[in-house]
């Protein structure tokens, strides 16, 4: 084993800036949890989490509450990309965090002045995640459409190719389908 990434995992009960050092992530949001606790009141469950739910930083809460609103209810099954940040501070110290870089379901790029120390603020900006839908699976007959692309200069029907290949037109590997492209072309004289 060579990946020294399993080795610098941190341990804990939460998503740790830590945890980023290596790269962003994109997470998709299962669930929020809101407690009345002043330490940390919100748990952001998402997909793949092993039980290490993001808590967010009272500045990236109100990220979330202006590009999503105040209902968390409506964040499950939104997107956003986390990543570390190494310029936070905690206690006068840079000791890095975790920030919010791309949200989904936002129209553009959203800038907000956050609060950066006592008395100061600076501008944070989110840009607009792009979430891209699974490919829907292909019909039967779109398979059969697209296997007889080739075929289609040759003015063939699926039966055709089918008597070609001793097999139905599905069933054939690609190297058999290019094999009985080949055997049409020699019968049509286009060799």
């Amino acid at each position: 084993m060579s990946d020294m990434k399993s080795v610098i995992v941190p341990k804990s009960d939460q998503l740790n800036a830590d945890d980023l050092l290596t790269g962003e992530i994109t997470v998709k949001i299962t669930g929020v949890t809101i407690r009345s606790t002043p330490e940390q009141p919100v748990s952001i469950s998402f997909e793949g989490d092993n039980g290490k739910p993001y808590k967010p930083c009272k500045s990236m809460c109100r990220v979330m509450v202006r590009a999503w609103g105040a209902d968390s209810a409506k964040y499950v099954g939104r997107s956003m990309t986390l990543y570390c940040d190494p310029n936070v501070k905690w206690g006068g110290m840079a000791v890095g965090g975790i920030r919010i870089s791309h949200m989904s379901d936002i129209s553009g790029e959203m800038a907000m002045a956050l609060t950066a120390t006592k008395g100061s603020k600076k501008i944070f900006t989110v840009q607009p995640l792009v979430v891209r839908k699974p490919a829907a699976a292909m019909t039967e007959a779109e398979k059969i459409q697209r296997r007889m692309e080739p075929f289609n200069e040759f003015l063939l029907q699926v039966s055709d190719v089918e008597a070609k290949l001793g097999k139905p037109l599905l069933a054939a590997t690609k190297a058999e389908l290019e094999a009985a492209y080949e055997a049409f072309r020699v019968e049509q004289g286009a060799v």
